[in-house]
């Protein structure tokens, strides 16, 4: 039986956020990848529910998440405040937290800025070029640069390869657990995606979290990177920066940069285990 989810919107400064509640037990806030809103983990988040109440949202310019000014980029930390906010509304205690990708990145703000709200950060391949040396950090912020261009020029179509590319994502997804929810490209992931790299890339480029707030934490961060992504790509080499600056294992968990979608059984027990060490 599915758990039942409760869905609400939250007024936060310059923005109204989207969010869900479905399960019980310890919460757990999953802040996603890429353009992924509050429902992109549907077939991880029923393998968790048993034992958490698990917490989605659309981050800000997403899906149903507005925010006040629409043409105006968020800042990373805006990000993180935002949840902020958001768990302030839902509970006062300590929370569980996954952040993926670009989630990674607000989780690790959070971790930085509001250590009180978070008890553990499972921080999957962040996108976060300031872990790394000031040359690979260059180079990957170009890459970034170079890769909207190609979306401004080609759209979606052209975008998608590239994208690919730079993150390590596998498109065919022939590695992919079976029986998944059919998630076409739709005018709306059109949109969340479009906003994704001209909003959100340019708040990786221009991010200014220091990796030294992140040695001074309380909350416990427990970097993560998929099993098949590409030790040459950026956000491979972003946790692995991670568990270095930490002096800390580095867990591996099923598929790729996006296993929480393509895997998410695999993906869910491995979540588990992980969270049950801390």
């Amino acid at each position: 039986m599915s758990a039942a989810v409760t869905a609400a919107a939250l007024p936060v400064p310059g923005a109204t956020l989207h969010y869900r509640l479905q399960g019980s037990g310890p919460l757990l806030l999953i802040s996603q990848s890429g353009e992924g809103d509050a429902d992109r983990t549907v077939d991880m988040v029923p393998h968790l529910t048993d034992a958490y109440t698990v917490l989605t949202y659309d981050r800000r310019g997403l899906s149903r998440s507005r925010a006040d000014e629409p043409g105006r980029t968020t800042t990373l930390a805006e990000h993180a405040e935002d949840v902020h906010h958001l768990l302030r509304a839902v509970t006062d205690e300590p929370v569980l937290m996954l952040g993926c990708s670009l989630g990674a990145v607000i989780g690790l703000y959070l971790a930085a800025r509001h250590p009180e709200q978070v008890a553990a950060l499972v921080a999957h391949e962040p996108v976060a070029p300031r872990l790394l040396p000031a040359a690979a950090r260059a180079h990957h912020e170009a890459e970034l640069a170079a890769l909207q261009a190609t979306y401004r020029t080609g759209g979606l179509s052209a975008a998608f390869p590239e994208m690919a590319r730079v993150l390590g994502i596998d498109l065919s997804r022939r590695d992919a657990e079976p029986g998944l929810t059919a998630q076409p490209l739709d005018d709306r992931r059109r949109a969340n995606f479009g906003y994704f790299i001209e909003h959100d890339f340019s708040a990786i480029i221009h991010d200014t979290l220091d990796p030294a707030e992140l040695t001074r934490t309380t909350t416990r961060i427990l970097p993560a990177l998929g099993a098949t992504t590409a030790a040459t790509v950026f956000d491979h080499q972003c946790a692995t920066a991670l568990a270095d600056l930490l002096d800390t294992e580095i867990h591996t968990f099923p598929g790729g940069h996006n296993g929480n979608t393509t895997h998410p059984r695999a993906y869910a027990a491995t979540l588990r285990a992980v969270l049950e060490t801390v």
